[in-house]
Order: structure tokens, then sequence, then C-alpha cells
């Protein structure tokens, strides 16, 4: 969208005045370290501290991205130095929105597990969530024509070296300063590095239809679901140009962003489905907040039998909810119908027969 200036563009000087986060040798080399706590590792303590020391010397220089090469042809800037890590999340994300046109392609579902528990870790226990994931995933491979590409979050605390780190927000500095994919990570000189979501926006990209099931935590998404919605803000108006801001520079974006930016939707018109539930409060808002967060981003709805909120042992004891949900066959038909429905809304998309109530009306406001 295009602002008029109010503010000289000479005069867009970032703020500052947070304490510093930077630490003295001693505690980095002491925090780098912890990581090594198996006494497997004491055998190893004199090379260990050779590696700390190499850390050491990639955090004092700052080298977030050691390892670059020229942007070339088609960049702002082609002789910006880009970090390799995001140049190949730039290439994924092409190749993923090539299949996504290609209307001799399968029509993709990406269907995400929002839960956190599994057997594999402290629960002890599968969660309902991706019994719940089980159970639209049967009816989804009943489509000819259809795929299916399983995103369990659950791997966040279960698997080794799967992490999604937090959102900075340099969207709220400037839109421009938000690169897609995001350039945030890899830093390999904080340690910030295995994050998954350069896998993930390759998978929501190429999909053609969303399902989300989550359960509700503290009235909330769960953690690793907002953690990926965080990092989905790229996603939504993001600059897909790095060099146009030279890396992180915030004036610069500040500046980009004010002579008028276009807000590119980089994940419009997929469609989705959500389904929530919870086990004593917070279902309903829950699916609500979803809903308006993919359609902020112009996803389009499936339709209503495609979003759900629902209890399961409402106010019961946690030890039998398997069994609640053994009980609850018309909840499972539910969510059958949810994934019914996207698929359904799919098909009329490719076929030019969906019809979605005030597309072609023009918002008013900015986003």
């Amino acid at each position: 969208m295009t602002k008029t200036p109010t503010t000289p563009l000479h005069d867009l000087e970032p703020r500052t005045g947070t304490p510093s986060p930077r630490m003295e040798r001693d505690e980095f080399i002491r925090r780098f370290l912890t990581r090594f706590r198996d006494p497997a590792f004491d055998p190893l303590s004199s090379e260990l501290r050779k590696v700390a020391d190499a850390a050491w010397d990639g955090y004092c220089n700052s080298r977030k991205s050691p390892r670059t090469r020229k942007a070339g042809p088609g960049f702002a800037d082609p002789d910006y130095d880009l970090s390799v890590d995001w140049l190949a999340a730039q290439e994924a994300i092409r190749l993923a929105e090539q299949r996504y046109q290609d209307a001799e392609s399968p029509l993709r579902v990406l269907l995400i597990n929002s839960s956190p528990r599994s057997e594999h870790t402290c629960p002890g226990e599968m969660s309902k969530s991706y019994r719940l994931v089980d159970v639209a995933r049967d009816v989804l491979h009943q489509h000819p024509g259809v795929e299916v590409n399983l995103l369990d979050l659950s791997r966040l605390t279960s698997e080794y070296g799967r992490q999604i780190h937090p959102c900075k927000a340099c969207f709220s500095t400037a839109a421009a300063l938000c690169h897609w994919p995001c350039s945030c990570y890899p830093n390999y000189s904080l340690g910030q590095v295995h994050d998954w979501m350069n896998d993930i926006y390759p998978m929501w990209v190429e999909a053609h239809g969303i399902m989300i099931v989550t359960p509700v935590h503290w009235y909330q998404a769960t953690s690793p679901l907002k953690l990926m919605m965080d990092r989905l803000v790229c996603a939504d108006g993001g600059n897909p140009d790095p060099t146009s801001t030279h890396g992180k520079h915030p004036k610069e974006a500040k500046q980009m962003e004010m002579r008028g930016w276009d807000y590119p939707r980089h994940l419009a018109d997929r469609l989705f489905s959500v389904v929530v539930h919870g086990d004593a409060e917070g279902a309903e808002n829950v699916r609500r907040s979803m809903s308006d967060w993919m359609q902020s981003m112009e996803l389009l709805p499936a339709g209503s039998l495609a979003e759900l909120d629902r209890y399961i042992g409402y106010w019961e004891p946690y030890a039998t909810s398997h069994e609640a949900l053994d009980a609850d066959e018309a909840l499972q038909e539910e969510v059958r119908n949810a994934a019914r429905t996207l698929v359904g809304a799919m098909l009329a998309k490719r076929e030019g027969r969906l019809v979605v109530p005030g597309a072609k009306l023009k918002q008013p406001r900015q986003k």
C-alpha cells in the first residue's frame, strides 16, 4: 500500500536505548560448554575448549552469516553478499510456488498437528490432536489427485535439533526489514541454528489447502503453533529482496516503506480449515483467532463446516480423555466433514467454480 510520507525520509532514525545483551568471554564459554555436561564428553574437554574458543571468535565478530555469495542478477544490489542459507531457502520457495501454480499437479493439503505432546518424550502418550489429524488424513487420502503433507509440530519437543526460533519483530521497525523468507536465522554467532522454518515455508507455499488441528493451551494456541505463526509474518507483506535494505539496516527499510510499500501477500488464495479442541474453555476464541489470522493473510475459508471448535471430555479427568475421544463419534465425523469441505473447496477453486464473497472489493485500510 502507498503512503504519503509525513516525516522527512532523512529523519527516520531508529529508536534505541535498551541494555546491551553482549556478554564477557568467561560467561560465553560457560554457556557454550553447558550443552556438553554429559560425562561422555569429559575425555574431549581440551577439544571442546578449542571449539568454544572458535565460537567465541564468531560471537565477538558477529559473524551471523559466515558463508555468503554475491546476490547476482535479479536483486536490487547484485554485488551484495547474501547468506547461502537464505539463498537456498529462497530457491526452495521458488520451486514450491511453481508446484502450486502448476494446474496439472496434484492438489496438496498441508495437514498440521499443533500439539507438542507425544509418547516419545515426557508426556508418555500421544496427543488427541494427532489422532484427529489421522482421522482427517484418512479422508484426504480417499480423494484421488490429492496429496497430503503432514507437519507434526510435536517434533519440536521430541526430536533432536528441531527448533523454531522466535520472531524478532523486524516488521514493526519497517515492513521492508522483514525479509521473505526470514533472514533473521540462522545466526551462527549467537548459536541460533537448527531453525525449522526454512523447511516449513515451502510446505505452506506449495499447499493448495491448509488444515490446522490444535488443542487449547491456557486459552491460547500452543507454543509450537504460535512460534510458527509469528515466523510466518514475512509471508504477509515481507520483502523478497534483502539487498534492497542491505541486510538489516533499519533506516534504509524505514525509508523504503515510506516511499510506498505494496505489501505482497505471498500466501494469498490458499484455502484453509481449522479444528480446535479443548477440555474446559477457550476453544471458540482460539478457533476464531486462527481463522482471523489466516484470513488477514488473504487465505480463503473453505466453508463453515471446515472450521470447528469442540470439547473433549468436558471438565472430566485428563487421564480418561482418550477414552472420551473414542466415545465421541460425532466429533470424529465432524473432523471428517472439515476435511471433505476443504477438498471440495480446493476442487471448486481449481475448476473456477469457487465464489468468494467480497473478493473483488478494495480494502480501505493498509493491510
